[in-house]
């Protein structure tokens, strides 16, 4: 029979369990297991702004509440004008931190019928020349690993065909090696054409069946992702632990990139299961916006929205 004492120690845990897991409760919070990372932005969104006015670019950024930094390709040997560790201390210096770096892995061949989208002066944006992985690998992982920064990024690469899907596996798995022995963390961020089938060989399936983990990580763009009409959480379980970044992309029903929150796409499910998939940052972008700095305050005000859904 049980006694008094054991009686009410049953009841004080059971009475205390069912406070915790009220729904209602402060221990719902309290009891999460990971924080969300703090907001991130890749300054692809800005990307003509930081070529001519980094400085004010940045501080727009922080004004905005962005505390995290992913760096888009930009002239050769050095970032937006500055030297490595120059502008890490310029990015911290304004309350922020700057985490990864994408580089392009082979030289890039705009889609049939591509227009350049214009710039705020209404003439089509011009490109920075730029160094790519199948040309420059070693120059850019030495550039990133001077920076002191954890990650280097492969933004995109050719997936046209399927020899050309295996020779690009190539150029990532070398530049996943070197980047490995400099102490970088080497990913690759995906398109929508990553899912298509190109002569028998889907590109993500093949990149990450013969190029290993701990050579290649992923960083999944959420909005390509839900453009090929993928679910992020599906590919999350498929690739447990592999995915540290992810990319926040918007989309109206016209499949147009939009600010965030702006758009169609569900991002709930995909943030409530972030340690499925190992996330340490995200950074929110918008492809050639027309109003740059309008939309990424409007991105930061409905992100700060939506957080306090999850």
């Amino acid at each position: 029979m049980k006694s008094r004492r054991n009686f009410l120690q049953q009841a004080t845990a059971l009475t205390l369990g069912g406070a915790l897991l009220s729904h209602t409760s402060w221990a719902e919070s309290f009891f999460r297991t990971k924080k969300l990372p703090e907001t991130g932005i890749q300054l692809f969104t800005i990307l003509m702004q930081m070529e001519t006015d980094a400085v004010g670019s940045l501080q727009k950024l922080a004004a905005a509440g962005y505390k995290n930094i992913e760096s888009a390709f930009n002239k050769p040997g050095s970032f937006y004008g500055k030297k490595p560790k120059e502008f890490k201390a310029l990015v911290h210096d304004m309350g922020m931190e700057w985490r990864s770096h994408h580089v392009v892995g082979s030289p890039m061949k705009p889609p049939p019928n591509f227009k350049i989208p214009n710039g705020p002066d209404g003439k089509p944006l011009s490109f920075p020349k730029m160094m790519t992985l199948k040309d420059n690998s070693q120059e850019l992982v030495d550039l990133v690993a001077e920076a002191g920064i954890p990650y280097i990024v492969c933004s995109s690469i050719g997936i046209e065909t399927g020899d050309e899907i295996k020779a690009s596996a190539e150029i990532l798995q070398t530049a996943g090696e070197q980047a490995k022995k400099a102490g970088l963390i080497f990913g690759y961020h995906n398109h929508a054409t990553e899912f298509d089938v190109k002569d028998g060989v889907v590109a993500y399936d093949y990149f990450t069946s013969q190029i290993d983990a701990e050579i290649l990580k992923l960083e999944l763009d959420l909005g390509w992702v839900f453009k090929a009409g993928k679910n992020p959480v599906d590919i999350f379980k498929q690739n447990k632990g592999r995915i540290p970044l992810l990319h926040v992309k918007d989309m109206n029903a016209d499949r147009g990139i939009v600010p965030f929150g702006n758009g169609v796409y569900d991002f709930k499910e995909t943030f409530k299961n972030l340690d499925i998939a190992g996330v340490e940052y995200f950074f929110i972008e918008q492809d050639f916006p027309r109003k740059p700095f309008d939309d990424i305050v409007t991105a930061m005000n409905n992100f700060n929205q939506f957080k306090k859904t999850l």
